[in-house]
């Protein structure tokens, strides 16, 4: 009995933790899903788009360069407009990489901010709170002496 109601405020802040991660994962969740869904869509959009030379595209290059690298070498693209094209892409593949990096730091941070501080600044208010009601409180000793008279 003893164990259960000195820990009460313990188990107090553990399912206050607990619920309180819930809409902070919500949010990851969403952050997530909206800002890779927008770093997809900006890979996709550099990856099938393609630059051209006037003489490229009055050889018909443009006709036969579309869609990703892989999809334009088989349908002919030519070499010198692939090898042009292929420093851009790279880099937009290198952008996307760090994009991500970046989203997982973000994350990190907003973590630490919203869940895991807020979590330390209660448990801490916790123990300060028990440490005070503990000193407040009267000693077994006195409570008995009380008692007797």
């Amino acid at each position: 009995m003893v164990w259960k109601r000195k820990n009460r405020w313990l188990r107090r802040w553990l399912v206050v933790m607990v619920f309180w991660a819930v809409p902070v994962l919500i949010v990851v969740v969403r952050e997530i899903q909206e800002e890779m869904a927008y770093n997809r869509a900006e890979l996709e959009r550099v990856l099938t788009t393609w630059q051209l030379t006037d003489a490229q595209r009055a050889t018909s290059a443009a006709t036969r360069c579309h869609g990703k690298p892989e999809q334009a070498r088989q349908t002919a693209c030519p070499a010198e407009v692939l090898a042009a094209n292929a420093v851009r892409q790279q880099e937009a593949l290198a952008e996307y990489a760090h994009r991500r990096s970046t989203l997982v730091v973000y994350l990190w941070h907003a973590f630490v901010g919203y869940w895991v501080v807020p979590a330390a600044v209660l448990l801490a208010c916790g123990v300060l709170i028990g440490g005070v009601r503990r000193a407040l409180r009267r000693s077994p000793a006195a409570e008995h002496q009380m008692d007797q008279h």
